[in-house]
């Protein structure tokens, strides 16, 4: 009789336990973010949803490999700090199952320099250093190209590298560099094309600082990014709501009133 009480007992623990860690599993919102701004948001709307019984553990990336990877792997629930065509090219080269599940806003990219004040002043021969990840490297190109500084081939695209450009009347020069590291380097060139959330950390200010900005109809919309079969779970739909509220909205226009992140929703 006591060998059967034992048993039972043993057995109603480990149903408490797994039943804890399931629980934990569906009200834990693990999500990676760049800085400023994807987990300043994150973090705006903890309190939002810990009031629907959510606990939002926001952690901190300085690359864009990372995330994805975690994301891919199921180390996070969800990441937040890539445009759409980043995500599809990710998938395409990793062949990884990433899907967005709620689009937030947009950083125009912009062309920055610490040496001229505008975009007409740079000089023959001037050295321009842009993000080396595919899809950056390619929008940075079709910037500047809307700059009139260069042309691209026709079928030049999101992919554009350097090799694309047929037409460069001031003989640019390029450092294709990883994004991160590009506001470091901006003293060391004549200029640069950063991203938004690096550019702010940074001091950065797109409308003020910027010698060229991209404009607000920008199809490189920052989302909300989980691995597919799980952007319907209840916690990521709650995030969803979370994110794309009137709080943010209004956080985006206080906080970054010059246009350098504006909101989609």
């Amino acid at each position: 009789m006591k060998k059967i009480t034992s048993f039972w007992a043993s057995a109603l623990i480990l149903a408490a336990l797994t039943g804890c860690k399931k629980a934990d599993a569906d009200t834990v919102i693990t999500v990676g973010a760049t800085p400023e701004p994807h987990a300043a948001i994150l973090n705006l709307v903890a309190e939002d949803l810990a009031k629907d019984g959510y606990t939002l553990k926001v952690i901190e990336f300085t690359d864009y490999v990372t995330p994805n990877e975690a994301v891919e792997s199921g180390e996070i629930d969800a990441n937040y700090f890539q445009h759409l065509p980043y995500m599809d090219s990710f998938n395409k080269e990793k062949g990884y199952h990433l899907v967005s599940f709620a689009g937030i806003h947009i950083e125009p990219l912009a062309v920055y320099s610490k040496r001229y004040s505008d975009i007409a002043s740079l000089p023959n021969g001037a050295t321009v250093a842009i993000p080396n990840d595919p899809t950056n490297e390619g929008r940075a190109l079709l910037l500047l190209q809307s700059a009139g500084l260069i042309e691209l081939e026709d079928k030049a695209s999101l992919t554009a590298v350097p090799s694309d450009i047929t037409k460069n009347a001031k003989n640019l020069k390029f450092r294709e560099i990883e994004a991160a590291t590009l506001p470091r380097v901006l003293a060391d060139v004549d200029a640069a094309v950063i991203n938004g959330n690096y550019a702010l950390p940074a001091g950065l200010n797109a409308s003020k600082d910027g010698l060229f900005v991209e404009g607000a109809d920008s199809p490189y919309v920052n989302v909300l990014c989980t691995k597919d079969g799980k952007q319907d779970s209840a916690k990521l739909k709650a995030l969803a709501a979370a994110v794309q509220s009137q709080k943010v909205k209004d956080y985006i226009a206080e906080t970054y009133g010059n246009g350098e992140v504006v909101a989609v929703f």
